[in-house]
């Protein structure tokens, strides 16, 4: 008899009847719960340091990497997965690991490319309720419990980031990279997004709506690089951070 689906919940795996109800970020982020807080939260403070300490011991010694992104549901058959499969073997070719959220749909395909490329595939996991753990072309993975240090992990260890079609995960992403960089947080921080067809309806609706009341400058639009090949997405990263480690040395 199997004993059901299986549950990631950072370092530790769940099946059956263990599966919990809500996910760790859930109950932090619950502010309906009892007072009990005032014992618990401070071993939370532990248990989310300890995260960040697994995250930079793992990719401390990574080396150059790119962060790809794209949806879950991507189909293996679909022109998105056959994008991001390319996307991950031209960047290791190029020199890079490839960073993805480590599930499946886009981020396998992307890992799927880098593995079969002999590069570094990374995956971070997450505990989500209805996802499964790393894909099987992750050959450098790490499950955290909460989105934030996972967050800081695809940024902190990225020269760059590559956004294959998506959903609101995707998005998410998308839009705290350009925040980062608007804000100065990060530099020379190239992002590009593969598909014109899917991304150019939201370029135009940044531009004709955000850009004309004043919400964000021209300089926040030209921040999105829209490319239709892996070769162009690419070839984008690799000229961004040439040009940023050339101005970086001294004269």
């Amino acid at each position: 008899m199997t004993t059901g689906r299986e549950y990631r919940k950072g370092a530790t795996t769940l099946r059956g009847t263990q599966v919990p109800g809500t996910t760790t970020d859930a109950r932090l982020l619950d502010n309906a719960e009892s007072s009990d807080w005032l014992h618990t939260d401070p071993w939370r403070v532990l248990r989310i340091q300890s995260e960040f300490v697994e995250g930079f011991g793992a990719l401390a010694e990574l080396g150059r990497a790119v962060s790809v992104f794209g949806s879950a549901r991507t189909p293996v058959d679909s022109p998105s997965y056959a994008l991001g499969q390319e996307v991950g073997r031209l960047l290791v070719e190029a020199g890079y690991a490839v960073i993805t959220g480590g599930g499946p749909g886009a981020m396998e395909a992307a890992n799927k490319g880098a593995a079969d490329a002999g590069g570094t595939s990374v995956g971070l996991g997450i505990e989500l309720p209805f996802e499964n753990g790393l894909n099987p072309y992750v050959n450098l993975g790490v499950n955290f419990r909460y989105f934030f240090a996972r967050k800081t992990m695809f940024v902190k260890y990225a020269e760059g980031y590559v956004v294959l079609p998506g959903g609101f995960g995707t998005l998410d992403e998308l839009f705290e990279a350009i925040t980062l960089v608007q804000t100065q947080k990060v530099t020379s921080f190239p992002v590009v997004l593969l598909g014109q067809e899917f991304w150019t309806p939201m370029i135009d609706w940044l531009r004709g709506t955000l850009l004309e009341h004043g919400m964000i400058s021209e300089a926040d639009v030209q921040r999105l690089h829209v490319v239709d090949s892996p070769e162009e997405a690419v070839a984008l990263i690799v000229a961004a951070n040439e040009q940023r480690r050339d101005a970086q040395r001294p004269e």
